[in-house]
């Protein structure tokens, strides 16, 4: 699998699917309008500032919540990058590994603020922070 290389940004805790693509938006399933609306309400601007491969770094639990799997297709189609996080939710992971979005389970993020750009390299089980130069494995 090829380098993923991205801004990070970052989100907290038990970000469910609802918080990812909110339920008013589920009347379709066209992902590319699904993409419009990702992390809207964590951030309304979030996906006005996310550019292709860019990459969310969360805390616990990412993608708890519903089983849809809208989440995990709107994510991919407005260009994430990847979804680094201490754990994921059983359902949402499986969810990901389906739709192709790549997830790294990363017990002891450290060093990962946003804004940071970060290359994340799968075949090396590493990631480097290219704005501190400091590298982890996963």
């Amino acid at each position: 699998m090829k380098d993923i290389k991205g801004k990070v940004w970052r989100f907290g805790n038990n970000i469910d699917t609802d918080l990812i693509i909110a339920a008013r938006y589920l009347m379709t399933s066209d992902p590319k309008e699904l993409a419009k609306h990702i992390m809207e309400d964590a951030d309304p601007e979030f996906v006005n500032k996310l550019n292709k491969g860019d990459i969310i770094v969360a805390g616990e639990n990412f993608g708890s919540g519903s089983s849809r799997e809208h989440a995990p297709i709107a994510l991919k189609e407005a260009g994430v990058g990847a979804i680094i996080a201490p754990s994921f939710a059983r359902i949402f992971y499986r969810n990901a590994f389906n739709m192709g979005l790549p997830i790294f389970e990363l017990k002891n993020i450290k060093d990962l603020k946003e804004g940071d750009e970060i290359n994340i390299s799968p075949d090396n089980g590493t990631i480097e922070n290219l704005n501190t130069k400091s590298k982890q494995n996963f």
